[in-house]
């Protein structure tokens, strides 16, 4: 009785007072967009970034733009960073961070020509195979291209 009467209470409130509690009481995320780019020889495309600390080595990717889809959004970044057009995209897995609240939407992904650097972010694009990644690529993502990139034995290309 009373979960009804606070439902119909909340129905009758005006929609920017719901929407503002909805903001107030709900964690915001930012939402990227990573590609796992797998060339015939089934090795993977990683970026040495100016801006991220360590060794700036890590698979490619950005934000999500506001009324972007997320394939969409990774295809716009590879062109952006290094040139490259994608084909093949599929979903491999999301994840989320806690510290920034992120969730990151990763892509498996088929190069459709070369990977130079066209932005200021990006120092160098570089292909490696899954036994010879770069000292200093971040644990979670070593992790993340072993786990998508092999079945234990044999390479998936």
């Amino acid at each position: 009785m009373l979960k009804d009467l606070i439902g119909g209470i909340w129905r009758h409130v005006p929609r920017s007072l719901r929407r503002l509690t909805m903001r107030v009481t709900h964690a915001r995320f930012t939402v990227t967009a990573a590609a796992i780019v797998v060339d015939t020889q089934g090795r993977v495309l990683l970026l040495k970034h100016r801006f991220r600390p360590g060794t700036g080595w890590g698979i490619p990717g950005g934000f999500i733009d506001a009324g972007e889809q997320p394939d969409e959004a990774v295809k716009r970044e590879l062109r952006e960073e290094v040139g490259l057009e994608l084909a093949g995209v599929e979903v491999v897995t999301t994840r989320t961070f806690e510290k920034p609240r992120q969730i990151e939407i990763v892509f498996r992904c088929r190069p459709a020509g070369d990977a130079s650097p066209q932005s200021i972010e990006i120092r160098k694009a570089s292909w490696f195979a899954i036994d010879s990644l770069p000292e200093g690529l971040p644990a979670d993502q070593r992790q993340l291209l072993t786990d998508t990139l092999t079945d234990g034995v044999k390479l998936v290309v």
